[in-house]
């Protein structure tokens, strides 16, 4: 199963559902399987120490699987998550934060993804994630 959704229809779901974000999170890349989401720089989004805080590193994961959801069954606004299991690996510098999805199964009732997270110029993954989503049914 797979769907021919393109980034630019992504953003304008993204745009137009989650109209609070005003545009920091977008898709860059969308591939069968594949979401790569970028989430701009937000000073807010720093904890003590100057690195981006844990939350935000969780919130582009989670988003990057939705997205890479919608390249398999289509854009589908209620699907969401049941489980995210997060490692921290290296502090995420300051900047724009990259988050890549694969999905690894999807099934009809629940998706599977791993999730790459680092700042834009690292050569390390600041976090790796595994996140679940229940699908609605179809």
């Amino acid at each position: 199963m797979t769907s021919q959704v393109t980034v630019e229809e992504i953003n304008t779901f993204l745009r137009e559902a989650f109209e609070a974000n005003g545009g920091a999170l977008e898709a860059i890349e969308v591939s069968d399987g594949t979401a790569k989401m970028k989430l701009a720089y937000n000073p807010a989004q720093l904890r003590p120490g100057g690195v981006i805080s844990g939350p935000t590193q969780m919130s582009i994961a989670d988003s990057a699987t939705y997205i890479a959801i919608f390249t398999k069954i289509g854009i589908t606004p209620f699907a969401v998550t049941s489980n995210l299991n997060m490692n921290f690996l290296n502090p995420c510098i300051a900047g724009d934060v990259i988050a890549t999805a694969n999905i690894l199964k999807i099934g009809k009732r629940l998706a599977v993804a791993e999730v790459d997270i680092r700042e834009a110029n690292m050569t390390h993954p600041a976090s790796h994630a595994i996140v679940t989503y229940a699908l609605p049914s179809r």
